[in-house]
């Protein structure tokens, strides 16, 4: 499972990039599952990341989840209509 700091905005989205791209290549199995639980201070640039994320999945041909989205970052990626491609862990 790769894991997000507590704090992601625009200065440390493209860190948490490439720390998600080394994970995901450290990975096996067909599904990529995110844990977003210690998310406290974030901004829109967190959305870009997770789908980055998702991208970067499915290249390898795995299924995406996001376990623990804060409801505030839930909200906001309903607003910007990408809520169905972060879809909630089991």
């Amino acid at each position: 499972m790769l894991v997000l700091p507590p704090k992601l905005t625009h200065d440390e989205a493209s860190t948490c990039v490439y720390m998600l791209q080394r994970g995901l290549a450290g990975q096996t199995g067909s599904a990529t599952v995110v844990d977003a639980t210690a998310l406290v201070h974030f901004d829109s640039s967190a959305l870009a990341v997770l789908l980055e994320c998702r991208r970067e999945s499915a290249a390898l041909g795995r299924g995406f989840a996001v376990k623990g989205l804060p409801p505030r970052l839930r909200e906001l990626a309903s607003l910007y209509g990408v809520a169905g491609l972060l879809p909630a862990a089991p």
